[in-house]
């Protein structure tokens, strides 16, 4: 009776100790889950004019390894259909999503649906797809998307890009064709599930003005992820609303939720000829975001705060990461974005880098 009493006992132990130590790793694997993320879907094109790039002690090294050391642990990619050339092209992203796995990175494919840019102001179909009907639209929504999982194998996988109208216009108009919108990304979700148990799906609405309407309105669709862009430029200047909006949606619809756009300035210079976005100071959060280089580190330590103070936060990815002038100091067609990236006018690391490392 004794032994029996004391085999029960450690058998009772070891099913704790195990217990407890599932509990510990899956902790671990929950903080390892914060994503700190770049979109630097142009660095193909500009590696082909053989840049060189700095780190934070000014010494040169290798682009990815700089971002890889500095915390950054997925990277995200926009993918069109048929572009004009191969950049962002399905073969360019394929072969890009493979250096980035080998070298550690997790991937976050931004599919456009588009042939080029998709955004709230612009949602067009594919060339190749024009002049089909509803249901061979539908068709080929599902085997493109299919096609990108099977070959891509994302760990993040938007569902277009910047979707507060919809996509691929006219059909997926959400505002006017509601049911076939719904019907397109029913297709597009479906496609991923079947083809990988793994990828995360996320829906992206560029701000956080009448995001409470978006995400109500596709609150019946099968999906991980809320993400939101946020630009001071477009989305408003108050981070509290920022922070007061994620906190909204991420407890009414029980998602995680993140930031998969974001971006700041560190001068209102320029380092070429090409038009910037973003150049005077009514565009910035004065007085305490300054476009200088640790004005851009304050605004995106604050971003990542925000994101992880939240319950359900679940990271955050700053865009254009690498638009540096690469084609010349009097280029009229280049980087519209060379005072927002991270890297300065010498290709030099900027101190912003340094937030993406999670204590």
């Amino acid at each position: 009776m004794i032994k029996l009493f004391q085999i029960i006992v450690l058998l009772f132990t070891f099913i704790s100790c195990n217990k407890n130590d599932t509990n510990i790793v899956d902790l671990e694997n929950n903080s390892s889950t914060f994503i700190t993320s770049v979109d630097i879907s142009s660095y193909p094109e500009i590696l082909k004019s053989n840049p060189t790039f700095f780190n934070l002690e000014g010494n040169p090294n290798d682009f990815l390894s700089i971002l890889k050391q500095n915390g950054i642990n997925t990277v995200r990619l926009r993918l069109w259909v048929n572009p004009n050339n191969e950049h962002s092209g399905f073969n360019e992203v394929k072969e890009f999503s493979k250096t980035l796995k080998t070298k550690g990175f997790k991937t976050w494919i931004s599919l456009h649906y588009s042939d080029t840019w998709a955004d709230p102001a612009k949602q067009e179909i594919p060339k190749k797809w024009q002049g089909l009907n509803f249901t061979e639209l539908k068709d080929s929504v599902n085997h493109y998307t299919e096609k990108v999982v099977k070959e891509l194998g994302p760990d993040y996988i938007q569902i277009g890009n910047e979707i507060n109208n919809g996509l691929l216009h006219p059909y997926g108009n959400i505002s006017t064709n509601f049911q076939q919108f719904n019907e397109l990304m029913k297709v597009a979700i479906a496609a991923v599930r079947k083809n990988s148990n793994t990828s995360k799906i996320i829906l992206h609405f560029a701000g956080i003005e009448n995001s409470d309407w978006f995400f109500n309105k596709v609150s019946g669709l099968d999906y991980d992820i809320i993400g939101l862009s946020f630009y001071p430029l477009w989305h408003g200047k108050s981070l509290i609303n920022l922070k007061e909006k994620m906190k909204l949606l991420s407890n009414t619809y029980h998602k995680k939720i993140v930031i998969a756009e974001t971006a700041y300035p560190f001068t209102l210079q320029w380092n070429d000829w090409t038009n910037n976005i973003v150049g005077s100071e009514d565009q910035l959060i004065l007085p305490d975001y300054p476009a200088t280089k640790e004005g851009q580190k304050k605004f995106i330590r604050q971003i990542k705060t925000i994101t992880k103070d939240l319950e359900n936060g679940l990271g955050f990815c700053y865009w254009g990461a690498e638009l540096i002038s690469w084609k010349g100091n009097e280029s009229i067609n280049a980087s519209p974005w060379e005072n927002q990236a991270l890297f300065d006018f010498n290709n030099t690391a900027l101190p912003a880098l340094k937030e993406f490392v999670i204590e």
